[in-house]
């Protein structure tokens, strides 16, 4: 689904953002990263989220090249919209560089994973739902083949109705072809410890399948809230061998243990036994579900992952199994 273009037409200056984000201070910074910070602010009446550029940073530059060539035309429900770039000097004569982005009020998935903001099962489905759309779209929907390179929880953020939107483009890469995943590239790619697929560490170049490794790393750690740099992974055990020795028969001695105590408990007092057992069932057939895809995206191998259209299918089987028609309509968030 394609999102509207930008209403921001009109260029913007240094000035501009210093003021909107009250001199980037310290109250409105969002984050920060490799690259630069992130700061909330208000233009034109707007909120919005500015991205400072940290040009000292080897690659700062060369990160916002690429961000601004990945989104500038492309639009979709589950990406972050960029609303405006900056290229201008600061007040001291010093280079200065900016994205200004939708401003997303719900932080990213990484805070709600971890700082006990508790989100449901069907939360978590809805989440792997978007990704998977976002992820359909930049390798198949979008004209040019596009890979993402860093995909990890912090860089999905939430909007207002908590639809994920995929964000931090600093690293993508725009193929015009595919390049098969034992493909050598001279430019080298990087990402996140943890998230990183295997054979980027033998240099192989983007690919599709990279991101699926990624994806699939994200999806466990939302079933089982275990990052993949978690202490007990080690010495060559990692987040993917952790869940697939759990199948078929102990998935839920792994998955997250809010995961059996979510929203629809509130109405289960007011059912029959039988049927609260069906619905128990019923999530725990998803969770089986849900981490076996997941195994199957973060295969070692590239030609083994599961393809993300096909992940996708299935997680939207996955979520109408867990809405029953009796639920359903408490949900109003579509696939």
């Amino acid at each position: 689904m394609q999102r509207k273009k930008s209403l921001f037409h009109r260029q913007t200056h240094y000035n501009m953002l210093l003021k909107a984000t009250d001199g980037f201070s310290s109250r409105n910074l969002l984050g920060s990263g490799s690259f630069g910070s992130v700061y909330k602010g208000m233009l034109d009446g707007k909120m919005i989220a500015v991205k400072v550029l940290n040009l000292q940073q080897r690659g700062g530059s060369k990160s916002f090249m690429a961000e601004c060539e990945t989104l500038k035309n492309i639009r979709h429900r589950n990406l972050v919209g960029i609303l405006t770039a900056c290229s201008s000097i600061d007040f001291q004569r010093n280079e200065f560089k900016a994205l200004v982005y939708e401003y997303m009020p719900n932080g990213n998935v990484e805070r709600w994973l971890y700082d006990d903001r508790n989100l449901s099962l069907l939360q978590r489905l809805d989440l792997a739902i978007d990704v998977a759309h976002a992820l359909n779209y930049l390798h198949h929907e979008c004209g040019n083949l596009i890979v993402h390179c860093d995909l990890k929880p912090s860089n999905i953020l939430l909007d207002n109705d908590m639809v994920a939107r995929v964000a931090d483009f600093g690293l993508s890469k725009v193929l015009s072809q595919p390049l098969h995943p034992n493909q050598s590239s001279s430019i080298g790619v990087r990402g996140t410890i943890g998230y990183v697929a295997p054979e980027y560490g033998v240099g192989s170049g983007a690919s599709p399948e990279a991101d699926i490794y990624s994806y699939g790393i994200l999806l466990l750690e939302l079933v089982t809230r275990r990052r993949p740099t978690d202490y007990m992974f080690k010495e060559g055990f990692n987040l993917h061998m952790y869940a697939k020795a759990a199948l078929p028969d102990q998935v839920l001695q792994i998955v997250d243990s809010t995961l059996m105590e979510d929203e629809s408990d509130d109405e289960a007092g007011e059912m029959e036994p039988r049927t609260q057992q069906a619905m128990l069932q019923k999530r725990e057939e998803c969770m089986m579900l849900m981490v076996k895809i997941r195994v199957a995206c973060s295969s070692h191998l590239p030609h083994e992952r599961m393809k993300i259209n096909e992940a996708l299918s299935v997680l939207l089987k996955a979520k109408n199994m867990l809405c029953s028609p009796r639920h359903r309509g408490n949900f109003p968030r579509g696939a």
